[in-house]
């Protein structure tokens, strides 16, 4: 056990953020494999009612943690993140471990090398202790896989973690260590942040360079602390040459969280245009942060949604389109093993035309030239992460309909397609006591500015509630 410096109740070494155990290693407080340890027993007491792991490997995490240990004795670490526990998304590939990308039909071959952003975690001498789940192919904001049990969702197990870093969010929740990495392509890291309660950052694209790279798809860190997921961000923004849209290598001071709010201007987005409407809870919510920031200085203003129906319909035949390409190489025996509802949201693509495809794609520029037009006019944007408080552990999405997949992303899609960055950041509750997320939106490559005004937020929107722990036996 260890005493936490912020406040005299004593902290669990699992409870603690990165930068706090950085610090607690430093003044050989604690070593990095009571950590470890701590946290291994913290997760045996979680993971038989989440289900937030796939290949946890405690053995090999323990050699890494006893030469972090090692390293820190002498005072030699050979990174700024040397003995913090970290999880990694099925999809990021491992070195010598499969990339299953959460799903049953996909033949399981041991990867050759670390992608990139597990390749500068491990430079950086983190414990990589565990990858954790996912939904078929990333394409369910769920934790409903063919692969993974059903992953559940810690401030109430009756509820979806979110999706498609679903593992990531509940491991983050649960107190799974400070640090958990997730990839977004739509709201993949944004969505189950918000129904989690952490900071979730969706980087401009090719701000951590990523392989496979694609159209809008980015990793970023999930966290509970603003600082935690700038600490990681100084990681995994190093170069790499695998990503052909990585950005070059920018001197970035991710410690440099102070921004000065006053006369920001600050658009408030409450309506984004289509799909699910916007429940009152969380209304609320984005409503007292947009105040809370409107006290501090900033110039609030109303802004209408980038999003049009032609828009999200356009998106939805581009994937099914992308996912069906995927389907249709495999037997019809490994096809049959993916999750029946992905199968019949892709095989939809069979009926579209080549045009159709082209213009779902192109809807990709529409929305980028939108908000370049909508970023003429504010700062930054803030609005809710997702319509809806939460919804079923057992369904696919909101809708849980593969003829309206998507009409819960109108908040978060956008900026994938625009490659702005977007962090969510937990705002409130509702009645219940779940928490409910709100997006801070920037210009394309203020990856700085969205976090500082998160860190600003940190401070401005009062108590939160303590995490969930785990369900007495």
């Amino acid at each position: 056990m260890h005493k936490h410096t912020s406040q005299d109740a004593v902290t669990p070494l699992h409870e603690l953020s990165a930068v706090d155990l950085i610090a607690g290693f430093r003044t050989r407080q604690f070593s990095p494999s009571e950590v470890l340890e701590d946290l291994l027993a913290h997760v045996a007491a979680w993971e038989p009612h989440i289900k937030a792991l796939y290949l946890c490997d405690p053995e090999s995490a323990r050699e890494v943690a006893r030469a972090s240990t090692e390293r820190w004795q002498k005072g030699e670490p050979m990174g700024p993140l040397d003995g913090v526990p970290v999880t990694l998304k099925d999809n990021i590939a491992t070195k010598g471990q499969p990339v299953a990308l959460g799903a049953a039909s996909v033949r399981l071959v041991p990867a050759p090398v670390d992608a990139p952003p597990a390749a500068r975690l491990r430079e950086a001498g983190a414990v990589i202790f565990s990858k954790t789940t996912m939904p078929d192919y990333g394409m369910l904001s769920s934790g409903l896989s063919s692969l993974h049990p059903l992953t559940r969702n810690p401030w109430d197990l009756s509820k979806n973690p979110g999706g498609s870093s679903a593992g990531a969010a509940a491991a983050a929740a649960a107190g799974y260590g400070p640090l958990h990495l997730g990839t977004d392509i739509g709201g993949s890291i944004r969505l189950p942040s918000g129904w989690c309660g952490l900071v979730g950052l969706k980087p401009s694209l090719g701000r951590i360079p990523i392989d496979p790279p694609y159209v809008g798809r980015v990793a970023g860190p999930m966290t509970r602390i603003v600082d935690d997921a700038a600490l990681m961000m100084s990681v995994l923004s190093k170069p790499d040459r695998r990503d052909g849209m990585s950005l070059p290598p920018d001197n970035l001071n991710w410690k440099a969280l102070e921004k000065p709010i006053r006369k920001l201007r600050v658009g408030l987005m409450l309506d984004c245009g289509v799909g699910l409407a916007l429940e009152n809870p969380v209304r609320e919510v984005a409503v007292n942060a947009a105040k809370a920031f409107e006290s501090a200085g900033a110039v609030i203003s109303e802004v209408t949604g980038i999003m049009t129906r032609e828009m999200l319909d356009g998106l939805d035949n581009f994937w099914r389109a992308r996912m069906w390409d995927d389907l249709e190489k495999l037997t019809p025996a490994e096809r049959s093993k993916a999750l029946p509802y992905i199968c019949q949201w892709a095989e939809k693509a069979t009926k579209l035309s080549g045009v159709d495809v082209i213009r779902g794609f192109n809807v990709t520029m529409a929305i980028r030239a939108a908000a370049a037009k909508l970023f003429c006019g504010v700062d930054y944007v803030i609005s809710p992460v997702s319509p809806v408080v939460n919804f079923a552990a057992e369904q696919a999405s909101p809708v849980h309909d593969p003829e309206k997949p998507f009409e819960h992303i109108g908040y978060t899609v956008p900026w994938n397609m625009s490659e702005n960055p977007a962090v969510s950041i937990n705002g409130g509750y509702d009645a219940h006591g779940f928490p409910i997320g709100v997006q801070i939106v920037g210009r394309r490559f203020d990856d700085i500015g969205v976090l500082a005004l998160a860190k600003a937020f940190e401070s401005l929107r009062g108590k939160q509630r303590p995490w969930p722990s785990p369900p007495k036996k």
